[in-house]
């Protein structure tokens, strides 16, 4: 059995030829742009999460557990993980690498990354770094567990998104089970964080001088944030997963409370009746409200120069749905919205834009796939 096991970590580990790119929608069309949609990768199990390296390689999670290196025509799997909680929604999750990375003498050339991090009582989404080994990850450590561990495997949240000051953003799920965990400025679960690059408190966070609220916390009563990302003027915008409906675009900003469970436009998954009241004062109203059973999951902020007419732009990813949605937004409100793909890839679980423009799709399922649009000329 040892041999077994040793056996199988070298075919792991070992090198895997990639196919060739393939496209799989030659002519797709939109308000602004024609774009071909093309096929980088297959044969990933339920992706989660994607990171451009400077360099042309790519980084992949998986949520079982594992994490990819795509470099030209083959992909290989990194070692050097800590062990995750790889049950329900929980796993491996989001990837993220620090503006500068590799811009400089290396200091800052980290790989941040969130898990479901197994203990007692359950499991509790936690934040790693760690360096790019030759044969895998290397300088592993932990930066921060959320407070509790807590059963089910759901709602991790898990998504981070650096900020221009240079610290860090990290969404946490209520967790699923007690919803009004959202409300509890003593808990971390629904809400927002932002940390240090060390996974340390910044001084001038909203709550660190309010007793009654955990320092780390940024925003609360955001129900299960999965798309995060930062715009050209610096602000954050979350993507969140409301119950059977009512998913939210949100601008999180410091201090707001976005009013889950007590708001919410969704409806109970079992009476199908509503939760909460549509609005309160004091709490934040969403910018935007999806159509039907979005499920979102990746958002995106469009610069470079491949997509022109969409730069400035927000792209949403969804699950259910299996949508990527195109939303412009005007000071708090879409005054846009299309429809660029529906069911295309399947279930969209991660949306990222390259230092050119182009845009990347990770699809979730058992055989996901990572996509690439690109414009027609």
């Amino acid at each position: 059995m040892r041999l077994f096991r040793v056996l199988i970590a070298g075919l792991l580990a070992a090198p895997l030829s990639l196919p060739a790119a393939e496209v799989v929608h030659e002519h797709l069309t939109s308000d602004h742009h024609d774009f071909r949609l093309v096929r980088l990768a297959d044969g990933l199990n339920h992706p989660w999460s994607l990171a451009l390296l400077p360099d042309g390689r790519l980084l992949v999670s998986e949520r079982g557990g594992r994490l990819w290196l795509l470099e030209g025509d083959t992909r290989r799997a990194l070692d050097g993980l800590p062990a995750v909680s790889a049950r329900g929604q929980g796993g491996l999750l989001d990837l993220a690498l620090p503006p500068d990375f590799g811009g400089g003498d290396g200091d800052n050339d980290w790989l941040y990354f969130t898990y479901s991090r197994p203990g007692p009582g359950g499991s509790a989404t936690a934040l790693a770094r760690a360096r790019l080994g030759d044969a895998g990850l290397t300088e592993l450590a932990t930066l921060f567990v959320q407070d509790r561990y807590s059963d089910p495997g759901r709602h991790y949240g898990g998504r981070l998104a650096f900020l221009p000051d240079g610290s860090l953003a990290m969404s946490i799920g209520d967790r699923g089970r007690d919803p009004s965990r959202a409300q509890d400025g003593g808990d971390h679960a629904g809400g927002v964080l932002r940390l240090s690059q060390e996974g340390g408190v910044p001084a001038d966070n909203p709550f660190v001088d309010d007793d009654a609220v955990l320092d780390e916390l940024y925003s609360l009563g955001n129900r299960n944030i999965q798309g995060l990302t930062v715009d050209g003027e610096g602000r954050l915008w979350a993507s969140e997963h409301g119950p059977r409906g009512g998913d939210e675009l949100n601008r999180i900003e410091a201090g707001a409370n976005y009013g889950w469970p007590e708001v919410s436009r969704g409806r109970d998954y079992v009476t199908f009746l509503p939760i909460g009241d549509d609005s309160r004062p004091g709490m934040r109203d969403p910018v935007h409200v999806f159509e039907g059973r979005f499920a979102p999951s990746g958002l995106a902020w469009v610069s470079g120069d491949a997509f022109p007419g969409w730069r400035g732009h927000l792209l949403a990813g969804g699950l259910r749905s299996e949508r990527l949605v195109r939303l412009v937004v005007d000071g708090d409100r879409v005054v846009e919205r299309e429809v660029l793909l529906e069911g295309e890839i399947g279930r969209i679980r991660d949306v990222r834009v390259g230092p050119d423009g182009r845009i990347y799709l990770l699809s979730d399922a058992s055989d996901g796939g990572l996509y690439r649009l690109e414009p027609r000329a």
